[in-house]
C-alpha cells in the first residue's frame, strides 16, 4: 500500500500519501500541511506520523530491492 493510515479528529481512519507532507506541527493538535496548502487534523502524533513514514519508506525500498527484512539486517 502507497500510504499510510491516520485517524481524522472525528475518529475515522483515512489513508494518506506521505509524499503529499509538506510538514507536521504540533500546537497542541497535530496539522498536517500538504504540498498543496491544505491542511489536515488528525489524532496521531508528529512523532507517530513520522514513525509510519520511516516503515512506509523502508517497506517501500526493500520491496523495490527484493530484499526482505533479515537480509535487510545482513546489510
Amino acid at each position: 500500500m502507497a500510504m499510510i493510515k491516520l485517524l481524522s479528529m472525528d475518529k475515522r481512519t483515512f489513508y494518506l500519501n506521505p509524499d503529499l507532507i509538506y510538514r507536521i506541527e504540533e500546537t497542541p493538535d497535530t496539522i498536517i500541511t500538504l504540498t498543496n496548502g491544505r491542511t489536515l487534523v488528525v489524532e496521531n502524533s508528529a512523532a507517530s506520523i513520522v514513525e509510519l513514514i520511516i516503515e512506509y519508506r523502508k517497506k517501500t525500498y526493500q520491496d523495490i530491492l527484493g530484499l526482505t527484512s533479515e537480509q535487510e539486517k545482513r546489510g
